[in-house]
């Protein structure tokens, strides 16, 4: 395997971690606000349960793609940072805005629904804006003038296209978030918040698979170099397609837990991160050698080997220190009983 290849996999995995947690996230904080009128419910408050420790570990991950990607493809960065400069700061400032809002809402308690509604909608705004860069990277809406790259906003924005990705990324942040809060509802023995998040997750799963058929179609006719290189993976889509059918017979299999209830969340949570990994895969790998196609490859982004080397090294060395912590921090915040079925101090 190139240095390029070790790069670009190390890339995509920081990509689709922070993809899945984000998603979980960003959702997280949406149902939060939905339901929080709903006093006869405690779905709300199980969704700020999972919001209050994972928001801030979720913000390492995008550190992490920033860093990489303009360290080991300062090529890339260059065009991407060009292009990109005035919905990268949207995204930032959203960014920055939620964060500063889920604080808030838990110290300002009489502006507490104010600041739950803006961190919810801003929620599911920033899922569809990061998103929308995977379409220009296809090519087609970058263009140079005098010698400076610049993106045609126009064109994205009137791309079914474009709106594929953003309907696909709202519609999985829905359905990853309530898949996962049905799976801790179910852990922290609250049947029923379990029993409102299964019902979403078994809407909006057929939503988002439809969303990524919709993909697909629009593929064929804005990025058909795209979409010919994914037929050459096609087993990986098939297997995808599987993992989701998995996951919705799971949500219909007897409790192993409660005698209530139907469906074993935690099964299905597991095959729609797999789902996503076999399609993310073959994406992935149809995209190579492309950056962003035509204009910048692997190859021609990447950076010096020697610094390739030494950046290699400190990102193997960090995440054995961070990773122990990781795995330590997810024991604790599923499994400890004490913090799963506290009640919300609001």
């Amino acid at each position: 395997m190139t240095n390029e290849l070790i790069a670009i996999t190390l890339l995509w995995g920081f990509i689709f971690i922070y993809a899945v947690m984000a998603t979980m996230d960003f959702g997280a904080g949406f149902w939060s606000m939905v339901y929080m009128n709903r006093e006869k419910t405690k779905a709300t408050n199980i969704a700020n349960r999972y919001l209050s420790p994972t928001w801030e570990v979720t913000n390492v991950f995008i550190v992490a793609i920033v860093v990489a990607l303009f360290s080991f493809f300062p090529g890339a960065t260059f065009l991407l940072g060009t292009v990109l400069l005035i919905p990268g700061s949207i995204i930032l400032l959203l960014l920055a805005i939620r964060s500063a809002f889920l604080v808030f809402a838990h110290i300002a308690k009489e502006y507490k629904k104010a600041l739950t509604y803006i961190s919810g909608i801003s929620g599911i705004i920033i899922p569809a804006l990061l998103i929308s860069v995977l379409p220009i990277t296809h090519g087609g809406f970058i263009e140079t003038v005098d010698g400076v790259a610049r993106l045609r906003m126009d064109k994205l924005f009137t791309s079914p296209h474009e709106y594929a990705f953003i309907g696909f990324a709202i519609s999985s942040t829905l359905f990853l978030s309530s898949l996962l809060l049905a799976d801790y509802s179910n852990a922290a023995n609250e049947l029923e918040a379990y029993q409102i998040y299964r019902r979403d997750a078994l809407i909006l799963g057929p939503i988002s698979l439809l969303m990524a058929l919709f993909i697909m179609l629009t593929m064929q006719n804005e990025a058909a170099w795209l979409y010919k290189r994914m037929m050459n993976y096609f087993p990986w889509i098939i297997g995808s397609i599987a993992m989701f059918f998995v996951a919705g017979i799971a949500l219909f299999l007897p409790s192993t837990k409660h005698t209530t209830v139907r469906g074993r969340p935690r099964l299905a949570v597991v095959a729609i991160v797999v789902q996503y990994f076999f399609a993310s895969y073959a994406y992935g790998k149809a995209h190579l050698p492309y950056m962003i196609y035509p204009d910048v490859t692997i190859q021609s982004g990447f950076t010096h080997p020697n610094t390739f080397r030494a950046l290699f090294i400190s990102y193997i060395v960090g995440f054995v220190i961070l990773f122990p912590g990781f795995i330590y921090f997810w024991r604790l915040f599923m499994k400890d009983k004490r913090y799963l079925q506290q009640n919300d101090p609001s």
